[in-house]
């Protein structure tokens, strides 16, 4: 799919694609292309395009990102009465 994405782009050069390890809470994946044209820009607005494609792919796939959460427990101090904290 992110191969695909890469490759319709006219301006980019797909290179490889691998799954790269195992985050806290992710699988991570890494992907390489190379840009043709050394224009700054041009690079920015293939890799937006790139990005906003691979969201909206995922999305009509069903596919959904997870974000990052915490979860905190707070115990109750009972060496002292409620009342009595400041």
């Amino acid at each position: 799919m992110v191969k695909k994405i890469i490759s319709s782009k006219t301006e980019l050069l797909f290179d490889r694609g691998h799954f790269s390890g195992y985050g806290n809470f992710s699988l991570n994946f890494e992907f390489v292309y190379y840009v043709l044209d050394p224009d700054y820009s041009i690079y920015m607005d293939n890799q937006q395009a790139v990005y906003l494609d691979i969201f909206e792919a995922f999305e009509k796939a069903g596919i959904e990102f997870a974000y990052p959460t915490q979860t905190v427990f707070l115990e109750k101090d009972i060496s002292m009465p409620a009342n009595k904290i400041v």
